[in-house]
């Protein structure tokens, strides 16, 4: 994040730019990771972290370090530990969360004995790197309810020496975090109609969990951004799209719900007639979405359609189904041996999901099977490279494996 000379008036004219760009935002954790990123280059920062509130615990949802991050490949991002701690004093980012104060500190290595909190050492130890300055902001709601902390380490100056944060950063942070904090409210409330869809088809399938279904989309967008990076794609156009997926992921099996439950929670695999009843999920989750009022529908329609199709066509519903297809309705028999969509035919939200969703499904229990290790799974997935997967984004999944491992554990199945 290289430094720049701003006024004032350039500084509020950007911070006014970034806001209206928030506003486009639609899912919860990509708006985010895009929070973190915009208030870094506010403050010209060259590290930081975002926190949740949780009840009365604190979790880190994203993590961003320029300095680490030009120590690795080209295209691969660092990869963070997911962790939670208590809504304190201990902590900077707990003491900012129950205060709801701004924490300034020009070296967390010195800060004041009198002071409640102290700087967790254990991060900089295990990654080599060097905190110094940090600056801490609430994101409160205008009712007064903590939805986390922003948190930016290491303000540069003109010459990418560290330099402590400066009273105007203060300023700037904080307006723009109760900005943030607007659009995250509204986040949330799309999140909140989308988890409450997703309930509906968990009340049908014990298989779409929460847990399951969140894993699934967080795959595709990591997935998705190794893929457009090896593509060229635009920042802006990849940064809009992501967004777009994350919410049509979360879809993906919705039309489960039209399905009966004699075959959603039978005990044991379906038979040749119950799976082509269950193929209908597909469609009919799709139809959901047919009349077009945003590109969310519209990449949610592709998904839920067509995230069971094969690279090599074999796959279904095919290009005899739409969105518009009715229930009971059949392809043609000439049609079937060549029904299903190949290749670049799939909309790539669609090539992606079923690959997340493969990933998952055979890393899971099931009550029909126990989870496939690591190993078999990637091997797996190598070996359908060409066939049922899109080449290029098998090897957009292997290339960001660590992230994808990371994802796993964030969102562990619950026992029964």
């Amino acid at each position: 994040m290289p430094h720049e000379s701003h006024s004032r008036e350039e500084i509020l004219s950007n911070i006014i730019e970034t806001e209206a760009y928030l506003d486009t935002i639609r899912d919860a954790d990509v708006l985010l990771e895009q929070i973190l990123t915009e208030a870094r280059r506010v403050a010209n920062a060259d590290a930081g972290s975002i926190y949740v509130a949780d009840g009365d615990r604190l979790s880190i949802r994203y993590a961003q370090n320029d300095t680490l991050q030009k120590k690795a490949e080209p295209g691969k991002k660092i990869v963070y530990s997911y962790f939670t701690f208590p809504i304190d004093e201990k902590t900077i980012a707990g003491y900012c969360a129950l205060t709801n104060q701004v924490v300034n500190e020009p070296d967390v290595y010195e800060i004041s004995p009198d002071k409640p909190y102290k700087f967790g050492r254990q991060s900089d130890i295990l990654s080599g790197y060097r905190t110094v300055s940090n600056l801490t902001v609430p994101l409160c709601t205008s009712s007064g309810r903590i939805l986390g902390v922003l948190q930016v380490l290491n303000a540069l100056d003109e010459n990418d020496k560290v330099i402590p944060f400066r009273k105007e950063d203060e300023l700037y942070l904080n307006h723009f975090a109760s900005r943030a904090t607007t659009a995250l409210e509204r986040a949330y409330l799309t999140r909140s109609m989308v988890l409450r869809m997703i309930k509906m088809a968990e009340l049908r399938d014990p298989k779409e969990t929460g847990a399951h279904v969140n894993r699934v989309a967080n795959y595709a967008v990591e997935i998705y951004d190794r893929w457009a990076y090896n593509h060229s794609i635009d920042k802006r156009e990849s940064e809009r799209f992501r967004d777009v997926l994350k919410i049509a992921a979360m879809l993906h099996d919705v039309g489960k719900v039209a399905i009966s439950d004699l075959i959603l929670k039978k005990p044991s695999r379906f038979t040749e007639e119950e799976y082509k009843i269950m193929q209908a999920h597909t469609w009919l989750g799709a139809q959901l979405f047919n009349e077009i009022e945003s590109e969310i529908d519209q990449v949610a329609m592709e998904v839920a359609l067509t995230h069971h199709e094969n690279w090599d066509g074999s796959g279904y519903p095919g290009r005899n189904f739409t969105a518009s297809t009715n229930i009971g309705d059949e392809p043609e028999p000439a049609a079937e041996k060549t029904l299903g969509l190949n290749r670049e035919e799939i909309p790539i939200a669609g090539r992606i999901v079923a690959l997340a969703d493969v990933f998952d499904a055979l890393s899971c229990k099931r009550v029909y099977k126990d989870p496939w290790s690591e190993e078999q799974v990637l091997e797996e997935i190598q070996k359908l490279r060409g066939t049922k997967f899109d080449p290029d984004v098998v090897d957009a999944f292997f290339e960001i494996l660590p992230s994808i491992k990371a994802i796993r554990e964030r969102f562990p199945d619950t026992e029964d």
